[in-house]
């Protein structure tokens, strides 16, 4: 069911339309081992690929469909410090924890920038992120949040004040807003398809069109597709929403701990880059502060990217286009003369409490899933804290492992329908 409709959001993706593809790796064939067994060749499996080479492992990734053909490679390309929520971390943790928490974001961000420049990534990275408020409660709101991350994690964020907010950012629509020069923004399948250019070169073996069916588990498992198998010794998951969608769930512990919800973007033609200097300073990436949120960025080639409509009901919406173009021209109605050429979509993995969800479901099998639409940096810190783990340095793994979650109510035929009313209730406080 979700493939197929997945189908329906890839067809026109403005990131699929402007890069080349390397030619398709070998579906898995044959019997085959290796030290490590990656299920999902997206960041998170790609950045552990890279981090256990480094650390002498050989490895294995099986990819369903193709590089990048997930979340990792359809998403909005922010690359954000932080989690999609704080309730999370700071509910569950004492002070000293919540700081190393936090710490591991801002390492994601720096580890980031240190890929792009050791694998010479050309992925149109752009440092600087915006978070704006929509009217005078939210960005009182925000500024409170602003001071009390400085006040427990010591990270500070520039203030934008109302009577500054359109030197900043072209439109009528916002109040006030904050500004991290850490963050920024990327193109994220020319990203993805990089670590994996970096991974093979480094000796990692990867396997496209190699859906995982069944992993038999022990002190050493096999993780099977319809034409293959790899004996290893450790496996990481790290196909969030997808490791169930093609047969046997190879982990049915984990599924109610996420849900699918889809998000969908709009790449307008290109505007020439004058006019996109002239939207929104140093060309940062933008979001809002509502729950149900705007987020937008201009592109290398000077389209304006715009991301916004979700569906808690897995349901790509009616009219997607004339809807999603409704919503940018309410942020930017000088925008109206341009065609909108690409739409496309995808589903992230959220959990319930939007905390990141990490753990094992055995001694020798991880997990790394849950980044609840927040997770361009953060994953490449998934991969990073799992080869650790593997390697013997569990601290950093073990410490975002230590977050509870609860399943979604209901199972998978409630589950939907109790969520889609809970949204809507946060739908009308948006409103407010």
């Amino acid at each position: 069911m979700l493939l197929n409709k997945e189908a329906q959001l890839t067809e026109n993706s403005y990131y699929e339309a402007s890069v080349t593809r390397p030619t398709t790796s070998a579906a898995l064939g044959g019997k085959i081992s290796a030290d490590v067994c990656i299920v999902g060749a997206g960041f998170a499996g790609l950045s552990a690929a890279l981090e256990l080479r480094a650390k002498g492992y050989s490895v294995t990734v099986l990819e369903a469909k193709t590089v990048g053909w997930g979340a990792s490679g359809r998403n909005g390309g922010q690359a954000i410090v932080g989690y999609a929520s704080d309730d999370a971390i700071e509910s569950q943790f004492g002070a000293d924890e919540a700081r190393r928490a936090w710490n591991i974001t801002v390492e994601a961000m720096q580890l980031i920038r240190s890929r792009i420049a050791e694998h010479a990534i050309d992925c149109d990275f752009v440092p600087g992120y915006m978070s704006v408020a929509v009217n005078e409660k939210k960005g009182r709101q925000l500024a409170e949040w602003s001071n009390d991350l400085q006040k427990r994690y010591g990270y500070q964020m520039q203030p934008i004040a109302p009577a500054d907010i359109r030197n900043w950012i072209a439109s009528e629509r916002f109040h006030s807003g904050l500004f991290d020069p850490l963050s920024g923004h990327l193109h994220p399948l020319k990203y993805c398809l990089g670590l994996a250019a970096a991974a093979r070169a480094a000796g990692v073996q990867i396997y496209e069109n190699s859906a995982v069916v069944d992993i038999v588990r022990g002190s050493k498992p096999l993780v099977k597709t319809a034409q293959g198998e790899v004996s290893c010794d450790f496996v990481v998951l790290a196909g969030n929403v997808y490791l169930g969608a093609y047969g046997k769930t190879v982990a049915p512990e984990l599924d109610k701990r996420i849900m699918p919800v889809g998000t969908y973007i709009v790449a307008t033609d290109s505007m020439g880059k004058e006019r996109a200097d002239a939207l929104i300073r140093q060309r940062s990436a933008v979001c809002d502060t509502n729950f149900v949120l705007d987020y937008f960025r201009t592109t290398a080639d000077h389209r304006m990217l715009f991301g916004g409509r979700v569906s808690y009901s897995s349901a790509t919406p009616v009219n997607l286009v004339a809807s999603m173009r409704k919503r940018m021209l309410a942020v930017f109605p000088q925008l109206s003369d341009l065609n909108v050429p690409y739409s496309w979509g995808g589903f992230v993995d959220i959990t319930m409490n939007r905390g990141p969800d990490f753990g094992r479901v055995s001694d020798n099998i991880y997990y790394l899933q849950g980044f609840s639409g927040h997770g361009l940096a953060l994953t490449g810190m998934a991969g990073k804290l799992v080869a650790e783990s593997i390697a013997g340095q569990a601290s950093r793994f073990d410490l975002l492992a230590k977050i509870k979650h609860h399943p979604f109510p209901g199972g998978k035929l409630m589950r939907t329908p109790a969520l889609v009313l809970g949204m809507l209730y946060y739908q009308i406080k948006d409103l407010l």
